[in-house]
């Protein structure tokens, strides 16, 4: 079983995935200083990972306030949540976290709870929910997912959205096809390479082939060209943000494929937690694209690739517009269009169940 993240009695135990493949190192974050610099320097990444990783350094974080009241726990916690929040802008699984965790410190001064340690201890507790629940759901999101590949499909997937992107053990878009595997289906997986930061080359292929699971990488701009010869049945990507309508967030080149996937009648599927589903924001204009720094781009490690000086564009994500997009595999079930009923039914489901 792949542990991305892990609460331990040390710090927050975490897989520098940057590493990756080459080298499997853990890192001991002993601070949440440390866990939103591993979240922004992509030790970690991957929106469900993100928010889990989050919740686990505030936990830390609060548990480390040498204050003596909870008027001071309160004022630092406030000032971790703001750290924490300017880390990734677009995953929305962060902001879902922290908002987790900010709903536990309300509900202990809502109850009048006097005791700082008792609500660190509130909120350490909260973290692990928040780990535990993400397990749980991508399994359920791999058992919907899995029904939708046939037996003998080839998928092919971008980006990582395995169980690195995960809490880990099952993933997202990598959960569909372990969800099929599990149903007694034979899968194959198509990996694009996901330039520049190669997450499809160096994560799901490592992935993959620890599970033993058939993969070919190949360079994003073959994407077309293998579904033309007709060796993709289908398509399956995470997502680090789902707009109201659908529309939904995943790292940059995704909408390329999906158009390639219309163009050659090919299924397109996004898989992702219903946290990822953000009501709030109501169509993809509204998600925020971050850009990273040209050097991810420009070089690989210590390697330049480009001259000197010329202008680059490092964006991190692109929207896949829901006109482009199948279905939506949620941990509650397959959201089909019209998505802005379909998803809010989904995400008020599970509201309905929540503590």
């Amino acid at each position: 079983m792949i542990k991305t993240v892990e609460w331990t009695s040390e710090g927050v135990r975490m897989l520098d995935q940057r590493l990756l493949p080459n080298e499997e190192k853990y890192l001991m974050l002993r601070s949440y200083e440390e866990v939103a610099d591993a979240i922004k320097n992509m030790v970690v990444r991957g929106a469900p990972a993100i928010g889990v990783s989050a919740a686990m350094g505030l936990a830390l974080g609060a548990s480390q306030s040498v204050g003596t009241s909870v008027a001071d726990l309160e004022y630092d916690f406030k000032f971790m949540c703001k750290v924490m929040e300017a880390t990734r802008p677009t995953a929305v699984n962060l902001f879902w976290a922290i908002e987790r965790m900010r709903g536990v410190f309300a509900k202990a001064k809502a109850q009048n709870i006097r005791d700082e340690e008792e609500i660190k201890k509130l909120l350490v507790e909260e973290a692990l929910l928040i780990y535990n629940e993400d397990i749980e759901a991508n399994r359920a999101l791999g058992k919907f997912g899995g029904e939708l590949i046939r037996d003998g499909a080839t998928v092919l997937t971008h980006c990582n959205a395995g169980a690195l992107a995960t809490a880990g053990d099952y993933g997202t878009a990598l959960g569909v096809i372990r969800g099929a595997i599990d149903a007694g289906k034979k899968v194959a997986v198509i990996a694009d390479e996901t330039r520049p930061f190669l997450q499809g080359a160096r994560l799901t292929a490592w992935e993959l082939a620890k599970d033993n699971i058939p993969v070919t990488v190949i360079t994003d701009n073959m994407a077309g060209h293998v579904m033309k010869q007709g060796k993709v049945d289908c398509v399956v990507v995470g997502a680090d943000r789902i707009a109201a309508n659908g529309d939904a967030a995943n790292k940059i080149g995704t909408y390329m494929v999906a158009v390639l996937a219309k163009q050659h009648n090919i299924p397109f599927y996004v898989a992702a937690p219903i946290s990822t589903v953000d009501l709030a924001t109501p169509t993809g204009e509204g998600i925020p694209i971050e850009e990273r720094d040209s050097k991810e781009v420009t070089h690989v490690r210590d390697h330049q690739l480009t001259p000197e000086g010329v202008d680059v564009h490092n964006f991190a994500f692109d929207v896949t517009p829901h006109e482009l997009i199948e279905a939506i595999i949620t941990d509650r079930g397959v959201a089909r269009a019209p998505y802005t009923e379909s998803l809010r039914t989904l995400v008020n489901a599970r509201s309905a169940h929540a503590p």
